[in-house]
């Protein structure tokens, strides 16, 4: 095989057959058993004769021997040379692949399975071997290394050490950790890993590291360098001692003699001391109060509270204001709070007067409505006439209303004429009738009639609604049907000749029923003022004009103030008519026993009382509360074992099916007994 490449070799150009010759070298030195998927033998040995070769070429030798993958930017362009006279490893002949890169400037930069071979301009671009363990004195590639300065600066020594790095390698300081960045190849990084360790020595100064518990590193610093700045130097010109904040551990770095270190150490270890509310920011968990809510009133008494202009105090006050900040997270009903200690203590003092359980009020109300309708009628009717054929002459009578029939009105005269034709009979008279007649196709006619009617109505309704609510928390309680009115009609005609019409109605819904709104504030002790709305009606069961619906209704909105548990009258109506009518026939209906044919009587009672009761009860804890709704509940669950176990006395229609019935109420949850509801009172 080998004879074969090299009569190739000697086939092309100088350049070329010097690559060939090159990877004949590293093939034939390497040449093993075939072994799938295996790679670059470490022992393997390559002696390498490149002159005057294309850079990429050289790279495909070096890929060949040691199993890499090169990406090469089109702006790589060099001849190299590249000349071994002792046989080198694959690891070796790599390094030397990095040399003749850095000599011809460029770079290589690992990315994953391959590596990128660059102009080093464009290295600081690119991602390198970062941190390695361990950094290669004598190797080419690029590494970056993060190394921390522990006795002096890291911005003094990043100054010091940029002359050492190349112009496309990186070199930073980062102040907060006192820290190196440094990117660059890596016998250039480890020559400066040298350096630093060499410069980097103690001093008989010394660095002290306080870590802060409740002060601000940056606030304590600033203090301590006005306080500082403002002495002379000690012992004749030593140094006074420096103190840095480090933001990110919240400490302070003090440096300088070991007796002035004490002495600082000593002021921090007196200013560093928890305040009674906190620091500057603190997160404050809501127990019973709305987070969202709640801000936007701190922000409006901090603002309201603070001045906005002036010099000395009023100055720092409205600086205050401006550090002070206030937010709500809704998810966890707390608030964030940004404050100087002073504004801190404020606004925790009213949150701790805010942030209360507030005590919840039963409130019943009863409707009591007691109705008594009476109404008597008594009357004669007679009437007399004669048929003559065809024709009726009516000969005279006493006529009266007896009955009606679609709302007209029905007299003996409609009585009689429904005798002599049953078809035409639209309606019977009420009440006990006595009647004696004649009605004949011929001849003299009379009827006569005595007619006593007595109605009584009573009604007795009781409405009990109850609701429940915060302190000073608006409830609604409505229990009402939506019946709908009537408020429009029309015919519109959309074609004369077919004679087609569309008839169009306009109704609106209105709510009757019970609804009773109120919004209960406990004041001192045990009272409490109610603002109520109460609204009760009902359909009266009568038609009105284009035969609407009549609701009857009573409303009541007041104040009232009331003990706990004490009742109140909020309002009533009480009325009582009589009303006596009578029909007669003038000067007959006088005479005495004979004008009771010549008059009808009517009597009518009405007799109304209607009261609204109310009563609050104050629930203070979680054990109010649950005995409350305890007794509430077992009043429902009583009276569904009493209709069932009425239902099961009779022949069951489903005797499969069990009847609802409610479980037994739960015990109070444990922590109902230990939440005492807190006073909002000082």
């Amino acid at each position: 095989m080998t004879e074969h490449i090299s009569r190739a070799a000697g086939r092309l150009p100088a350049a070329r057959s010097g690559l060939i010759a090159a990877m004949v070298a590293v093939l034939c030195a390497g040449w093993q058993a075939p072994a799938p998927a295996a790679g670059p033998s470490a022992t393997q040995r390559i002696t390498t004769n490149f002159k005057d070769a294309d850079l990429t070429q050289v790279a495909e030798a070096v890929s060949a021997a040691t199993g890499r993958n090169f990406v090469i930017d089109p702006r790589v362009r060099a001849q190299v040379n590249l000349i071994s006279s002792s046989p080198m490893t694959t690891a070796d002949f790599y390094e030397a692949f990095l040399s003749i890169l850095q000599v011809n400037g460029f770079v290589a930069v690992p990315a994953g399975n391959v590596i990128k071979i660059i102009p080093d301009a464009n290295v600081r671009t690119m991602a390198a071997s970062d941190l390695p363990s361990r950094v290669n004195s004598s190797s080419d590639e690029m590494v970056t290394q993060v190394l921390t300065v522990k006795n002096t600066n890291a911005a003094q020594m990043s100054q010091l050490l940029r002359p050492f790095v190349a112009q496309y390698g990186h070199l930073a300081s980062v102040p907060g950790s006192n820290t190196l960045i440094i990117s660059d190849r890596a016998s250039n990084v480890a020559r400066i890993m040298k350096i630093i360790a060499r410069v980097d020595q103690s001093s008989d100064n010394g660095i002290d590291v306080i870590t802060l518990q409740n002060s601000t590193a940056s606030d304590l610093v600033r203090t301590l360098s006005n306080l500082l700045t403002a002495q002379p130097n000690a012992d004749g010109g030593v140094a006074a001692p420096k103190v840095v904040a480090d933001e990110r551990s919240n400490s302070v770095l003090v440096s300088g003699e070991s007796a002035q270190r004490l002495r600082v150490s000593t002021l921090i270890a007196h200013l560093d001391t928890p305040t009674e509310n906190g620091g500057d920011t603190q997160v404050r968990y809501l127990r019973y109060a709305a987070a969202e809510k709640i801000a936007p009133k701190l922000k409006e008494q901090l603002t309201s509270t603070s001045p906005t202009s002036g010099g000395g105090a009023a100055g720092s006050a409205a600086a205050a204001d401006r550090n002070t900040n206030i937010w709500a997270d809704a998810n966890t009903n707390s608030l964030v709070i940004t404050a100087p200690p002073k504004a801190m203590r404020a606004i925790m003092s009213i949150i701790d007067r805010l942030d209360i359980r507030r005590a919840q009020v039963l409130v019943e109300a009863i409707i009591v409505d007691v109705r008594v309708d009476k109404a008597a009628d008594l009357g004669v009717n007679w009437a007399i006439w004669s048929n003559d054929g065809s024709a009726t002459v009516p000969a005279g009578g006493f006529v009266s209303p007896v009955g009606s029939a679609n709302g007209n009105p029905v007299s003996i005269i409609d009585l009689a004429r429904a005798v002599s034709s049953p078809t035409t009979a639209t309606a019977a008279p009420l009440g006990t009738t006595f009647g004696i007649g004649r009605v004949a196709s011929s001849g003299v006619n009379f009827a006569a009639m005595l007619r006593a009617l007595r109605s009584d109505a009573n009604t007795n309704v009781i409405a009990t609604p109850s609701a429940t609510t915060m302190d000073n928390q608006e409830t609604e309680l409505k229990v009402a049907q939506e019946v709908p009115f009537i408020t429009g009609q029309y015919t519109n005609s959309t074609s004369t000749s077919s004679g087609t019409v569309n008839p169009f109605t306009t109704v609106q819904r209105q709510e009757v029923g019970t609804i009773l709104k109120i919004t209960p504030q406990i004041n001192e002790g045990d009272a409490v003022m109610l603002k109520i709305q109460l609204e009760s009606s009902e359909l009266s069961g009568t038609a009105g004009d284009a035969n609407s619906l009549i609701t009857n209704k009573r409303v009541i909105n007041t104040h009232v103030m009331i003990e706990d548990q004490g009742i109140v009258v909020l309002g009533g109506l009480i009325r009582d008519s009589t009303i006596d009518g009578e029909s007669r026939v003038p000067f007959l209906g006088r005479i005495p026993l004979l004008g009771e044919a010549f008059k009808s009587r009517n009597a009518k009672h009405q007799k109304s009382n209607l009261m609204v009761f109310i009563r609050p009860k104050i629930l203070r804890d979680g054990m109010q509360t649950s005995m409350e709704t305890n007794a509430k509940y077992n009043i429902i669950r009583s009276e569904q074992q009493r209709v069932n176990q009425r239902d099961s006395a009779d022949f069951p229609l489903l005797p499969t099916e069990a009847p609802p019935l409610l479980p037994v109420a739960p015990p109070p949850p444990p922590g109902a007994l230990a939440q005492p509801t807190k006073d909002a009172t000082p």
